[in-house]
């Protein structure tokens, strides 16, 4: 059971609620909410990511990137834990589980309606999640080795997952909520980017074509300064638009560490020692999102 939790990464279930708490919380203060949608939709991408995780794992040791020059912790495969065999098992289980508890999320919000085009919408999306999920690093083609991972990682931590909750427990579609889900997305895909500073010699060494291999390590750091500022505007922006509850206004205390610590990040010279600034930036974004849901 230890090296599947490992290999699970349970550490990184927080960012992934970050979009599905945040949508939550905008449908909230529209006057919507169901605790049992919005627990089925958490459990769905719980096993989203745990199945991106995986499929991570499975795939970055398959292409030779985790290897014994890779910074950060030894992946299960990796040290050997787990077979290629048992793990492509638990990528069948994982996808099949994360389409049924989609399937059962979609049945309780669609059945007493007649709306199947959005069922068969939301169903697609959900298709192209598992999808999305596996081919991140697995395959002959991955996307995640040409520079496309931060596209995917921006639209489903952000719109997909943000407007897609809001869309389940009101069943609406609130255009006003992008600057939200923006927020929530620009700040995942710079988890990823820190991932992809502290990883970029060996990714370059391995062919494996991030967005920080092909613009370097500087504009790198600049691209990831871009992310969190103009994350942070977005929410300033979405809360003077359209709340005045003064909770609220305390997501502005995370929003203002993470700013803070891109000077950590700036002032760094050794990829490596970016490792511990992932968990912060994760950590932030969650909070953001637990902030408004309290509020």
């Amino acid at each position: 059971m230890k090296k599947w939790i490992q290999a699970m990464r349970l550490r990184t279930l927080p960012l992934a609620a970050s979009c599905i708490l945040a949508g939550a919380a905008a449908a909230q203060i529209d006057g919507h909410f169901n605790a049992l949608i919005l627990a089925l939709t958490l459990i769905t991408t719980f096993l989203l990511q745990v199945l991106s995780n995986l499929a991570n794992d499975y795939g970055d040791f398959s292409n030779g990137v985790d290897n014994e020059r890779r910074v950060g912790p030894a992946r299960a495969m990796q040290s050997g834990l787990i077979s290629q065999q048992q793990m492509k098992s638990a990528l069948v289980i994982t996808a099949a589980l994360s389409l049924a508890f989609g399937i059962a999320l979609l049945w309780i919000v669609f059945s007493k309606q007649a709306r199947f085009f959005e069922a068969i919408l939301m169903l697609t999306l959900g298709i192209g999640a598992i999808a999305a999920a596996i081919k991140y690093t697995v395959g002959k083609n991955p996307y995640g080795y040409r520079g496309l991972g931060d596209v995917f990682v921006f639209l489903f931590f952000g719109p997909v997952g943000v407007l897609g909750t809001y869309f389940l427990l009101s069943g609406d579609l609130a255009f006003h909520t992008l600057l939200l889900a923006s927020t929530i997305g620009l700040y995942s895909t710079a988890v990823l980017n820190l991932n992809n500073l502290r990883d970029h010699e060996n990714d370059r060494t391995m062919g494996k074509r991030t967005l920080v291999v092909w613009m370097g390590f500087r504009n790198g750091k600049i691209y990831q300064t871009m992310l969190i500022v103009i994350g942070t505007l977005c929410l300033l922006l979405w809360l003077w638009l359209h709340t005045s509850e003064p909770m609220a206004m305390l997501t502005l205390i995370p929003a203002g560490v993470q700013c803070f610590l891109l000077l950590n990040m700036w002032r760094t010279e050794k990829p490596a020692a970016l490792d511990s600034e992932l968990k912060k930036v994760a950590l932030l974004t969650f909070a953001v999102s637990m902030l408004l849901v309290l509020a």
